[in-house]
């Protein structure tokens, strides 16, 4: 019974060979080579390194490149879990798989499509499979003893009475049923109460691993923090007011899909800030906007832009104060302000992570593709101490092995996040808003936009073991007490059966209530 069971969970463990579908899917598919002066379509598996490339607004890098000409902005998110879009300019590494949001590039093929960022991702994945620790269940932990602790009391009922029926009568009622049956039932009831509250438990396994997890392990981007960009503060010069340059710039950038734009535009319409009328607005890919508002010329982009427009900074402006995500703001060739932006964390987060130190974890850490700065912003407000930022995928394995108090659990959402999913004791995909990828190589899916719901499925792991426990070891205790009074010889093993039957009645209703909700307990002052 107990092999068939593992057949059963073998048989559900196959899906794992289709988790690759939703990376191959995404993989880029097609390439603009210029063969000559002349541009074709090719399949992105026939670049070679060493051609010439050109990749446009709104198309994934096909393989691995370096710019030759022109600059734009990429998202990267999916690869590296950087939040913010990276701006590449001549000589920039562009990674495959991510996505040129705002101009024309031409770039030199480094590797081929096999050899680029993306497919080495998969490559990843598919070794994390292959390379999973041996893990004990429960119920094989007590089996062995069991049995023989049955077998040394029916011998020696046996060897004292001489009669062969002694040891039978012993043997009839060291029923096994509380290793077939408290474990199994209590983890199908465990998975179906998660189930209920959008967590999606793939097996039991991983239920298990859930409820002894040691270490949790967290992306920042899109985990811990909400993924999307919002204006963190607005820093005016000279005698330009808050107001009225928000109103301007979100005038000029409401025509933009710039994820710094939407943030921007998002930002002047909470605060009801008036548009103005804005003519010629000018694009310069990746660098940001030239437009004329009121006959004053205006320019709203990065750094390097104002500098290449000879705009002059007062005294008092320092690029140091400004070492993240920023939008420059210049009026009639001089500095008026200064965007900055930030990926606000999550409101659940600093809960959550409570809870779980509540629920007995022992250590946390953070492992992301961010820049260090910025992850360290995150992690010191949310009082994590260990991170490891600027992390690849295989780099997040990495950090994952070494870890020594395990089970270790990884929570994470985006492509990037699919071989450390795969690789960790158990990953945990945030599925709502997540890359499929993630969802397919996790163990347990948060069908729910809430990090809270990780802490709860650590709470339903917790109480489905302890009762699984309970019930296996109340149902072995009833074997053995029942074993030893009928190793006396007093009574048939007719009656034997009869009460193995009801110790296993008693084991899976016990069981079945990690079906349901624990109910708390209001305490009044």
């Amino acid at each position: 019974m107990l092999t068939g069971g593992r057949a059963l969970e073998d048989y559900a463990g196959h899906r794992a060979e289709h988790e690759l579908e939703a990376l191959l899917s995404r993989a880029p598919q097609q390439a603009h080579v210029m063969r000559g002066r002349k541009e074709i379509t090719v399949k992105a598996s026939e670049v070679h390194a060493g051609d010439k490339i050109v990749i446009r607004p709104g198309e994934l890098v096909p393989v691995d490149a370096v710019i030759l000409e022109g600059t734009a902005s990429f998202d990267e998110s999916s690869l590296t879990g950087e939040s913010l879009p990276q701006s590449k300019t001549v000589d920039a590494q562009l990674l495959s798989g991510s996505i040129d949001l705002d101009g024309p590039v031409t770039a030199k093929a480094i590797h081929s499509a096999e050899d680029s960022q993306y497919q080495q991702i998969i490559r990843l994945v598919r070794a994390a499979q292959n390379s999973q620790a041996p893990f004990t269940r429960l119920a094989d932990r007590y089996a062995l003893p069991f049995t023989i602790i049955s077998f040394v009391i029916a011998f020696v009922a046996w060897g004292i009475g001489h009669h062969a029926i002694r040891f039978l009568e012993v043997i009839v009622v060291a029923t096994p049923c509380p290793l077939i049956l408290a474990v199994p039932i209590a983890i199908i009831s465990g998975m179906s109460r998660s189930a209920k509250h959008g967590i999606i438990i793939k097996n039991g396994t991983a239920l298990e691993k859930l409820a002894r997890a040691k270490t949790f392990s967290f992306d920042k981007t899109g985990t811990l923090t909400e993924g999307i960009l919002t204006v963190e503060k607005i820093t005016t010069f000279g005698k330009t007011k808050r107001t009225d340059l928000l109103s301007l710039v979100a005038s000029i950038e409401q025509q933009s899909n710039h994820a710094q734009a939407s943030a921007i535009v998002a930002k002047a319409a909470s605060e009801h800030a008036k548009r103005v009328v804005v003519k010629n607005v000018r694009e310069i890919a990746g660098k940001g906007l030239v437009a004329t508002v009121k006959s004053k010329d205006v320019i709203v982009g990065r750094y390097e832009l104002l500098q290449e427009q000879h705009v002059a900074f007062p005294k008092t402006f320092k690029t140091k104060d400004y070492n993240q995500t920023a939008s420059y703001v210049a009026i009639d060739g001089e500095l008026a302000g200064v965007i900055t932006f930030a990926d606000d964390i999550r409101q659940e987060s600093k809960s959550t992570l409570q809870k779980l130190r509540n629920l007995g974890i022992t250590r946390m850490l953070m492992v992301t593709g961010d820049n260090p700065a910025t992850a360290k912003k995150i992690a010191k407000k949310l009082g994590i101490t260990d991170v490891v930022a600027g992390a690849l995928p295989a780099d997040k394995i990495s950090a994952i092995e070494h870890i020594k108090e395990r089970p270790v659990a990884f929570v994470g959402d985006g492509v990037n996040d699919a071989p450390v999913l795969t690789a960790s004791d158990v990953g945990i995909a945030l599925g709502a808003r997540g890359a499929a990828a993630a969802s397919e190589s996790a163990d347990v899916v948060i069908m729910l936009d809430d990090l809270s719901k990780v802490a709860e499925g650590v709470t339903i792991a917790h109480r489905t073991f302890k009762i699984a426990t309970q019930s296996m070891l109340v149902g072995i205790g009833l074997s053995i007490c029942l074993m030893l009074v009928f190793a006396t010889g007093h009574f048939m093993p007719i009656y034997g059966a009869a009460l193995q039957e009801l110790v296993d009645v008693v084991v899976i209703f016990n069981a079945l209530r990690a079906h349901t909700d624990q109910k708390s307990t209001v305490v009044r002052s």
